[in-house]
Parts: structure tokens; C-alpha cells; sequence
């Protein structure tokens, strides 16, 4: 171990949601706080889709992804927390103490008392369509996510995917775009039900069970045609297009975390009620963990980072207060509040 390095009360690996809200409650919890963030920025999956809008976080008027993810990044750094940007942790040691190292891809190494992992999905890559050729495309006009809308004003525009994104995406296109078709494979649609019944009550032309088939261009450098076939029939169709999204999910990689000896299935690391992992000292919230009342909103994820917080609190120091006081009671804000202009007088 380096002897020059600092020791932190919790550690929290992953920036997106539930890192950063973790951030935020360790320090209501006055706790020494690091988060590592394997990219250059915080956002995690919500980096994914900055344009859609953002509609059911408890308090929150419909808010683009982009800003609400703005404002968790303050909100996590009220307390001044460390954050560290681009080191992806592969390797965790316990010491003889019951303390942690942590080591980064790259070497570099952190000390922590405990660990919360807010890694969500892992590395995630999304899932390409499956048509030769189809790469060169994405230069141009083949599109896996959607970061700005207005580049696809007045364009034809067809989406091939069923899942939320998908249908969020021909929902914020169909008032921007001249026209939106969308095609998914299957009869149904995996999105919020209140999104799909939008989306077909609209003029997005829906095509179910299709999938697109084959790819023209005139010009060798971006698309133009599209063929989507009926899958149970065959039956073809060519559509002119000037742009094509592709949402058919995401592939997820958790690297070396997968020989950490975590209690995991495929996609999620299996947790009490407590958000406790089967390692000592190891906790774990957001979209990472899978427990009985386990609720897949951003609000949910609020919830998990608040008990994997707590449960290292009481990991480190059993006598201590099982929750934070609330913000109006936590002496914590008393200062903040003064900056605010605000005048406590209890």
C-alpha cells in the first residue's frame, strides 16, 4: 500500500444517478467522500439520451435529461466530495483492518473504509444493427442515440427499436421531423405504457412485427432507401428516409468486477434490504443491484443510494443514528442556508 495515500470513509464507484446522489446524502452524513467515474463525466446512462425530457422524479416539473443531470452534479458536490474521472476500477484488496484498496486499470490505487458501487449496467455498448455494411453509414446519417433533436428538423425520419428510448424518440421527433416511421420486431412495445398509447394516438407511422432488411444509398455515403421486411410474411417495403435511429438496447460488460466474488446474475448483483452486498464493507444501489422491492425509476435510485449510505454508516460505526436528519433539522445546511439568504430561527 502507499503510504501517502488518504483514507476515505466511502468510496462510491460509478457517476451516474445513484453516485451522485450518494455523494450528496454522504455528506448530509458527514462522511469523507471519494466517487470514481470511469468517463469524463458524470451522467452514467442518462448520457445516453440528454434530449428526452424527464418526467417522473418526485418534485421535478418535466425537465431535459441534460439539465436534470446538470443538477445532480451540483447537488453532489454540496458537500465537496473528491471526484475522480477516468479511472475504471478492476481490482478490490481487503486489508487486515477490514479497510479496502481499490485499483484502477491504469494503477492507480484508493484507500476507503467502505464501497458503494453505483455502477449501473457496467460498461455499456449499444447494440448495433446487424447488416453488413451498415458502419459506414455512421459517419452520416445512421444514428444509435439521439444527443440533439434539431439536427432532424424537417427530415423523414425512421426508427428501428421498441424499448423506451425508442418510443420516447419518436414521440419528441413526430412535432420536429417532417415525418417519423418506427419498426420493431414485435407486436408490443416495451415502453411506458402512457408513451406507446401517445405514440400511436400520433402521426408516427407504427409498423409492428418489421424489422429493417437492407440499406441503400446512391451516393455510397449515407442512406436514402430503407427496406423493412413483414417477419412473419416477408412481405417487403422500400421507405425513403434522411435518417435512420437504431435503439435495439444495450450490450453490458462488467469486466473484472465479475471475479470480485460478488453474489451476481447477469445483470444485477443480488443485495438485502439493506443494499448490502455479500462482501463485508461493500454496499451497492441503482441499477446495479436486484432486491424483491426493487423499483427501475430514477426515483427508485434515490432510495438505494439513501440505504447502501446508511448501512456503511452503521458498517463503520454501529451506534450511529440510522438515518440523516432531514435537511430543515441537519445542521449540516445551517451555513448553506445562511449563503441562501435564509434566516433559521429554530
Amino acid at each position: 500500500m502507499n503510504e501517502s495515500m488518504e483514507l476515505y470513509d466511502v468510496t462510491i464507484i460509478g457517476g451516474g444517478p445513484a453516485g451522485m446522489y450518494t455523494a450528496f446524502y454522504s455528506g448530509m452524513r458527514d462522511l469523507k467522500t471519494k466517487l470514481i467515474e470511469a468517463k469524463e463525466e458524470l451522467g452514467g446512462r442518462m448520457l445516453i439520451y440528454p434530449e428526452k425530457m424527464i418526467w417522473d422524479v418526485g418534485g421535478v416539473t418535466p425537465t431535459l435529461c441534460r439539465k436534470l443531470i446538470d443538477q445532480l452534479a451540483e447537488q453532489a458536490r454540496t458537500f465537496d466530495p473528491t471526484i475522480v474521472f477516468g479511472q475504471q476500477i478492476v481490482h478490490q484488496a481487503r486489508q487486515e483492518d477490514g479497510t479496502y484498496i481499490l485499483t484502477s486499470a491504469t494503477g492507480e490505487q484508493h484507500w476507503t473504509r467502505t464501497v458503494i458501487l453505483t455502477i449501473g449496467y457496467g460498461i455499456l455498448q449499444m447494440a448495433k444493427l446487424e447488416i453488413e455494411g451498415a458502419d459506414r453509414y455512421e459517419v452520416t446519417n445512421l444514428h444509435y442515440t439521439v444527443q440533439e433533436l434539431e439536427p432532424f428538423r424537417g427530415k423523414r425520419v425512421l426508427i428501428s427499436g421498441g424499448g423506451d428510448s425508442a418510443v420516447d424518440w419518436a414521440n419528441e421527433l413526430e412535432g420536429i421531423a417532417a415525418s417519423v416511421t418506427i419498426v420493431h420486431r414485435r407486436e408490443r412495445f416495451g415502453g411506458h405504457e402512457k408513451n406507446i398509447a401517445r405514440m400511436k394516438a400520433s402521426s408516427v407511422d407504427v409498423r409492428v412485427p418489421f424489422a429493417v432488411s437492407q440499406l441503400h444509398s446512391s451516393n455510397g455515403e449515407q442512406i436514402d432507401q430503407v427496406t423493412v421486411s413483414h417477419i412473419e410474411s416477408g412481405e417487403s417495403e422500400q421507405l425513403e428516409v434522411d435518417a435512420v435511429i437504431v435503439n435495439h438496447g444495450l450490450k453490458s460488460d462488467f469486466g473484472p468486477l465479475k471475479d470480485w466474488g460478488l453474489d451476481m446474475g447477469e445483470w444485477w448483483a443480488k443485495v438485502s434490504n439493506r443494499l448490502e452486498t455479500n462482501l463485508p464493507g461493500i454496499f451497492a444501489a441503482g441499477d446495479f443491484v436486484d432486491y424483491d422491492s426493487k423499483v427501475r425509476l430514477i426515483a427508485g435510485t434515490f432510495t438505494d443510494a439513501v440505504l447502501a449510505l446508511n448501512s456503511a454508516k452503521l458498517f463503520m460505526d454501529p451506534s450511529a443514528e440510522k438515518v440523516a436528519y432531514v435537511s430543515s433539522h441537519n445542521d449540516r445546511f445551517k451555513e448553506k442556508n445562511k449563503a441562501l439568504g435564509v434566516v433559521d430561527d429554530h
